[in-house]
Formats: structure tokens, sequence, C-alpha cells
């Protein structure tokens, strides 16, 4: 759907992340800034009970008819992050937020830009995950997120073990530059976030692990 973000290679790698987990009927699942629905749905199919959250009101549509057209049975809301389950706890929280650095100072509140553009250090709404994840997590619940190494997995992993999870990478791959970083190459390396001669990304997986 125009305006949602498209499954790419941060989301393979999530989903990946997932199997491992070994997601079994009835374990309660969350995935915030949920997009396409894409994982959600992939939740759904090993039989867990899945809540999918994003802002976006075309998101929250598509995840909605991607899920009927699988046929597996998701919860789909909008909302901003955990504030659309206040009261909700869950055994696993996996998420692909927005984590691409900008020049504005904060992300767009609306277009399609919304999808990736996260602050002038791609943080923004990183950090608000792992502020806010460890409430809605039960003893031994698991946070998996992908961002780019472009905005410090070390800082990520800094604020979930603040936070009281135990964190790791556990995936790293290099993938070329997509079209949103190539448009604004000049700009990430004056701010050095990319060095002259660096022609890829690389995409982490962090998972936390509430202790």
């Amino acid at each position: 759907m125009p305006g949602v973000y498209a499954p790419q290679s941060d989301t393979l790698m999530l989903a990946a992340a997932l199997r491992r987990e070994g997601l079994v009927p009835g374990m309660d699942v969350l995935e915030v800034c949920s997009g396409s629905g894409a994982l959600a749905v992939l939740a759904a199919r090993a039989g867990a009970a899945v809540t999918a959250v994003d802002v976006g009101r075309r998101a929250v549509l598509s995840a909605r008819i991607n899920a009927l057209l699988a046929r597996r049975r998701v919860t789909v809301r909008r909302g901003d992050l955990f504030a659309a389950v206040p009261d909700r706890s869950f055994d696993l929280v996996f998420c692909n937020p927005p984590y691409v650095p900008a020049p504005g100072e904060s992300p767009p509140d609306r277009g399609a830009a919304r999808a990736w553009d996260a602050g002038r250090d791609g943080r923004a709404l990183v950090d608000r995950v792992c502020a806010g994840v460890a409430p809605r997590l039960r003893p031994h619940g698991v946070l998996l997120m992908v961002h780019s190494g472009l905005c410090a997995a070390e800082e990520t992993l800094l604020r979930l073990e603040e936070a009281g999870l135990r964190a790791q990478v556990t995936d790293r791959a290099r993938i070329p530059f997509g079209p949103v970083l190539r448009s604004r190459l000049p700009w990430l390396r004056r701010r050095g976030l990319v060095r002259p001669d660096e022609e890829t990304e690389e995409l982490v997986v962090i998972r936390g692990e509430k202790r």
C-alpha cells in the first residue's frame, strides 16, 4: 500500500530472529511500528496471539488487510508505541522502528518518510522503545529490535541494560545503501556517520531479555 513501509532486508533479518525464538501457540506477542503487518502475520502463523500497533492509518489498514488475506487473526491497533496497550504485558515484543538519521530535529508527523526518518541521530523511536519496553514484558520476556548501525547499537545495548534487560547483538549484516541513504550521503558524511569510502550499511538485530 502506498505510504506503508515495504518489507526489506531489515524485515527479513527480524523474521529470522523471530523464528529462532520458537514461537508457539498461546504465546502473547506484540509488534510495535508494525507497518504492513508482514511480521505480525508470520507470528500468527506460528499460533501466537498477536497484537500489532502502528501510528499510521495506512499502516493499520494494510496490516488488517494482510492478516485477512493470510486468514490469520491479528489484533491491529492504531497508537503511539506502547500507549496502545497500556495495561498489558507480553512474552515477546518485536520492532522494526524508523531509524534513519535525518536533517530534521524530530521525526515527521506525516508522509512516507515517517516510516524511516528518526531525527538527527536516528534514535528518536529507538530510544523510546528502549525506555518503554520493560513494563510491557513478562518475566524473562524478550525484545527483538532491528536497526541500522548508523544509530549506534552500543547505545541501544546500554539503554536496554539500564532498563533491566540483558541485551546483545545477535545478527549483523551489510547491505548496499538504499535510495534514502544515497539521497543524503553528503549530509551523513559531513556528520561523520558515513566514511567517505563507505558504500554499505550495517544492520543489527538486538535481543533483550527481561531479568
